[in-house]
């Protein structure tokens, strides 16, 4: 790895990106049945992390013409990467919360590699671990590969959680396909093609993107032309206080049941229930029940290969049009499974993929508006990360949960995220103070739309 690196142009575009009110900061909570032992710990974060991966020991300096470049900073200090802290009393939900929001808030130190570990000592049922990356290191799925590689199970090789064990060759048949595909699409998705890159599924909620054929520029067109989401409380200026809160665990056997039932994937009955959620914040503020978008990142690296050791943004995002307008839940379902099949059958996340690696090399200004153009269409950023399906350990105590959070790029100022892990999925919210001062009001009403979809029945069609 050379000592003074340029930064990939997609990289840089996140790093340009950020902003006080608008940090561009991937962040990670992680909970823990007990203590954890801290020595234990800085062991296996300086070598599965610091030494596997350069990035986390690199620090970004500008370049010549603003583009910035990798440095590596010798020994890294790890003090000033793992820390301990306090949790305020009474070490409930609601202080960790506020001092999770608190961090979420605060910028990472740019003298230094871009990350920060914090262990939060004092909250009820264990300690916290609390995880704060930049955006210019990697994108949110392939750092919560990288963290979760931190983890053990019995029997995984190498300390890495038995999900995200990397098999030794390539999948055939569908990724087969999925890749022929890829490599005859045009436009924008070029640079992606050029660099041999391959399009996998990716449960972070749009599933299989792949078509055949050269409709890029129609999807970048439909993209330019899409009118700017409409005026809620949820949209406006941002301030620099974020808020952070997440759920009890849902089971996900529950969910499954529910899509059973009515007819539906996991992650059409979990965004239903957001939608139906976003619907119930809106009504009681008396705000006409539009249907409003979902900035939906979708993974476009293999995950039947190894993240590279380098580390890098591969993704692409999608629109997601949230039927919020639709009053009853089963019909809600339908609609929004209806919406997804047209996605999953759209070049988009492609498409947007090149234009962010394009958008690199402009200015920091012109990268900024063409962002903000984006953001505009858009009302929230919603993913969906899979976690390991059985229980993982990190430095030798159990993990009982965790949630995780990409930046509200274009100046949204509300992330939601579902972290499915070990048979259950935990919601988390992530909010500027000013457009929601409440997270908890939309995770109660989450909890309010998974009952009503349990409790619905099949509804005859007219």
């Amino acid at each position: 790895m050379a000592a003074h690196e340029r930064m990939a142009s997609v990289d840089a575009l996140w790093f340009h990106m950020e902003e006080p009110a608008n940090l561009m900061m991937i962040t990670a909570v992680l909970w823990f049945e007990g203590r954890l032992d801290f020595e234990q710990l800085r062991t296996v974060v300086r070598e599965r992390l610091v030494e596997r991966y350069p990035r986390f020991r690199q620090r970004v300096v500008p370049g010549r013409l603003a583009v910035p470049h990798w440095e590596d900073v010798g020994e890294v200090d790890l003090d000033a990467h793992l820390s301990r802290l306090p949790v305020p009393a009474p070490g409930d939900r609601a202080a960790l919360e506020t001092l999770v929001g608190q961090w979420m808030s605060t910028p990472l130190e740019r003298s230094r590699p871009l990350w920060q570990f914090h262990v939060l000592e004092g909250a009820d049922g264990g300690d916290v671990l609390l995880c704060r990356l930049h955006h210019c290191l990697a994108d949110g799925i392939a750092l919560a590969r990288v963290l979760l590689t931190l983890t053990d199970t019995e029997g995984a090789a190498e300390g890495v959680a038995s999900e995200l064990r990397e098999p030794r060759h390539a999948s055939s048949g569908g990724l087969a396909r999925w890749v022929r595909g890829a490599r005859v699409m045009a436009g924008a998705a070029r640079t992606v093609l050029r660099k041999g890159a391959e399009l996998a599924a990716e449960p972070i909620l749009a599933g299989d993107l792949v078509r055949q054929g050269a409709r890029g520029a129609a999807a970048m067109g439909k993209l330019l032309v899409m009118p700017p989401d409409p005026h809620t409380p949820l949209r406006g200026k941002l301030g620099t206080e974020k808020r952070a809160a997440w759920s009890d665990p849902v089971p996900l056997e529950r969910v499954k049941a529910v899509g059973r039932t009515l007819g539906g994937t996991v992650n059409d009955v979990l965004l239903t229930a957001v939608t139906g959620a976003l619907r119930r914040y809106l009504e009681v503020r008396d705000v006409l029940l539009e249907d409003v978008h979902a900035l939906v990142p979708v993974n476009l690296r293999p995950l039947d290969e190894p993240v590279p050791r380098e580390l890098g943004n591969r993704f692409g995002v999608v629109f997601l049009r949230l039927p919020v307008h639709v009053a009853e839940p089963q019909r809600r379902l339908r609609e929004l499974a209806r919406r997804m099949g047209q996605v999953k059958q759209s070049p988009e996340a492609v498409v947007t993929f090149g234009a962010l690696e394009m958008l690199g090399y402009a200015p920091a200004a012109v990268e900024r508006v063409m962002v903000d153009v984006f953001g505009s269409k858009a009302t929230l950023v919603a993913t969906n990360v899979p976690g390991p399906r059985e229980a993982v350990s990190l430095a030798g105590t159990k993990l009982g949960g965790l949630t995780f959070w990409v930046p509200q790029a274009g100046h949204l100022g509300l992330g939601v995220s579902l972290f499915s892990y070990a048979g259950k999925v935990t919601v988390g919210v992530a909010a500027d103070v000013g457009r929601m001062p409440d997270p908890h009001e939309l995770i109660r009403a989450f909890h309010d739309e998974m009952d009503a979809l349990a409790e619905a029945s099949p509804v005859r069609e007219e």
